[in-house]
Protein backbone atom coordinates (compact mmCIF):
# COMPACT_ATOMS: atom_id res chain seq x y z
CA UNK A 1 0.00 0.00 0.00
CA UNK A 2 1.46 3.56 -1.11
CA UNK A 3 2.23 6.06 1.51
CA UNK A 4 -0.27 8.40 -0.10
CA UNK A 5 -2.69 6.31 0.80
CA UNK A 6 -1.89 6.00 4.50
CA UNK A 7 -0.27 9.64 4.65
CA UNK A 8 -2.68 12.55 6.78
CA UNK A 9 -2.44 15.45 3.52
CA UNK A 10 -3.42 18.22 6.35
CA UNK A 11 -0.44 18.97 7.48
CA UNK A 12 0.52 21.55 10.14
CA UNK A 13 3.04 23.80 8.72
CA UNK A 14 5.20 27.27 9.35
CA UNK A 15 7.25 29.66 8.11
CA UNK A 16 11.14 29.54 9.22
CA UNK A 17 10.42 32.89 10.99
CA UNK A 18 7.08 31.80 13.16
CA UNK A 19 8.61 32.33 16.43
CA UNK A 20 9.02 29.36 19.34
CA UNK A 21 5.97 30.51 21.17
CA UNK A 22 3.43 30.33 17.87
CA UNK A 23 4.71 27.00 17.22
CA UNK A 24 3.67 25.27 20.55
CA UNK A 25 0.42 26.87 20.22
CA UNK A 26 -0.16 25.79 16.65
CA UNK A 27 1.34 21.88 18.05
CA UNK A 28 -1.22 22.32 20.95
CA UNK A 29 -4.27 23.77 18.73
CA UNK A 30 -3.72 21.27 15.74
CA UNK A 31 -2.97 18.30 18.76
CA UNK A 32 0.25 17.58 16.84
CA UNK A 33 3.72 16.74 17.96
CA UNK A 34 5.67 18.44 15.11
CA UNK A 35 5.49 21.62 12.80
CA UNK A 36 6.97 20.93 9.19
CA UNK A 37 8.95 24.31 8.71
CA UNK A 38 8.33 25.23 4.86
CA UNK A 39 9.61 27.86 2.07
CA UNK A 40 7.24 28.08 -0.74
CA UNK A 41 5.55 24.51 0.25
CA UNK A 42 9.07 22.86 0.26
CA UNK A 43 9.78 21.42 3.53
CA UNK A 44 12.92 22.90 5.19
CA UNK A 45 12.95 21.60 8.56
CA UNK A 46 10.80 19.69 11.65
CA UNK A 47 10.34 21.39 14.93
CA UNK A 48 8.79 18.82 17.02
CA UNK A 49 7.82 19.18 21.00
CA UNK A 50 11.25 17.51 21.80
CA UNK A 51 13.14 20.26 19.78
CA UNK A 52 11.18 22.84 21.37
CA UNK A 53 12.00 20.82 25.33
CA UNK A 54 15.47 20.75 24.33
CA UNK A 55 16.82 23.54 22.11
CA UNK A 56 14.44 26.23 23.96
CA UNK A 57 13.24 25.77 27.21
CA UNK A 58 16.57 23.18 28.39
CA UNK A 59 18.62 26.00 27.12
CA UNK A 60 16.96 28.60 29.04
CA UNK A 61 16.63 31.13 25.59
CA UNK A 62 13.69 33.55 25.67
CA UNK A 63 11.57 31.49 23.93
CA UNK A 64 9.73 34.68 22.36
CA UNK A 65 13.05 35.41 20.44
CA UNK A 66 13.29 31.85 19.22
CA UNK A 67 12.16 31.08 15.61
CA UNK A 68 11.21 27.80 13.98
CA UNK A 69 14.32 28.23 11.92
CA UNK A 70 16.53 28.55 15.27
CA UNK A 71 14.76 25.17 16.30
CA UNK A 72 13.96 23.37 13.50
CA UNK A 73 15.83 19.42 12.74
CA UNK A 74 17.18 20.63 9.06
CA UNK A 75 18.52 16.52 8.05
CA UNK A 76 15.10 16.01 7.00
CA UNK A 77 14.32 12.39 5.79
CA UNK A 78 11.26 12.68 3.28
CA UNK A 79 9.60 9.74 1.48
CA UNK A 80 7.79 10.30 -1.72
CA UNK A 81 3.73 9.16 -1.90
CA UNK A 82 4.92 6.01 -3.97
CA UNK A 83 6.96 4.55 -1.50
CA UNK A 84 5.35 1.47 0.27
CA UNK A 85 4.80 0.76 4.46
CA UNK A 86 8.23 -0.96 4.34
CA UNK A 87 10.46 2.03 2.97
CA UNK A 88 8.65 4.31 5.27
CA UNK A 89 9.35 2.21 8.68
CA UNK A 90 12.87 1.22 7.70
CA UNK A 91 13.67 5.43 6.81
CA UNK A 92 12.49 6.29 9.99
CA UNK A 93 14.28 3.27 11.81
CA UNK A 94 17.18 4.53 9.46
CA UNK A 95 17.38 8.08 10.53
CA UNK A 96 15.80 7.50 14.06
CA UNK A 97 13.25 9.70 13.36
CA UNK A 98 9.45 8.90 14.36
CA UNK A 99 8.03 11.58 11.57
CA UNK A 100 7.96 11.55 7.79
CA UNK A 101 7.02 14.31 5.64
CA UNK A 102 5.94 13.27 2.38
CA UNK A 103 6.35 14.92 -1.29
CA UNK A 104 6.10 15.10 -4.69
CA UNK A 105 8.26 14.60 -7.26
CA UNK A 106 8.74 18.86 -7.15
CA UNK A 107 9.88 18.54 -3.79
CA UNK A 108 6.44 20.07 -2.94
CA UNK A 109 4.60 18.85 0.84
CA UNK A 110 1.75 16.71 0.18
CA UNK A 111 1.82 15.07 3.45
CA UNK A 112 2.71 13.65 6.50
CA UNK A 113 3.38 10.12 8.09
CA UNK A 114 3.96 8.82 11.65
CA UNK A 115 5.02 5.83 13.89
CA UNK A 116 1.97 6.44 15.21
CA UNK A 117 0.03 6.28 11.63
CA UNK A 118 2.31 3.05 11.06
CA UNK A 119 1.62 1.10 14.19
CA UNK A 120 -2.17 1.59 13.87
CA UNK A 121 -2.07 0.33 10.67
CA UNK A 122 -0.39 -2.77 12.06
CA UNK A 123 -2.80 -3.04 15.14
CA UNK A 124 -5.84 -2.92 12.32
CA UNK A 125 -4.21 -5.43 10.37
CA UNK A 126 -3.36 -7.80 12.92
CA UNK A 127 -7.23 -7.38 14.32
CA UNK A 128 -8.20 -8.23 10.34
CA UNK A 129 -6.17 -11.38 10.85
CA UNK A 130 -7.55 -12.36 14.09
CA UNK A 131 -11.20 -11.79 13.18
CA UNK A 132 -9.94 -14.67 10.10
CA UNK A 133 -8.32 -17.31 12.47
CA UNK A 134 -11.00 -17.01 14.83
CA UNK A 135 -13.75 -17.86 11.74
CA UNK A 136 -11.83 -20.61 10.92
CA UNK A 137 -10.82 -22.16 14.15
CA UNK A 138 -12.57 -25.07 15.54
CA UNK A 139 -14.79 -25.19 18.39
CA UNK A 140 -13.31 -26.53 22.14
Amino acid sequence: MPIEDLARTEVVSASPETSAPELAQQMRDENVGSVVVTNDNSPTGIVTDRDLTTRVLAEETAPADQTADDVMSTDLCTVGPDAGFYEAAQAMSENGVRRLPVCDENDELVGIITADDLTELLADENQQLASVIQAQRPEY
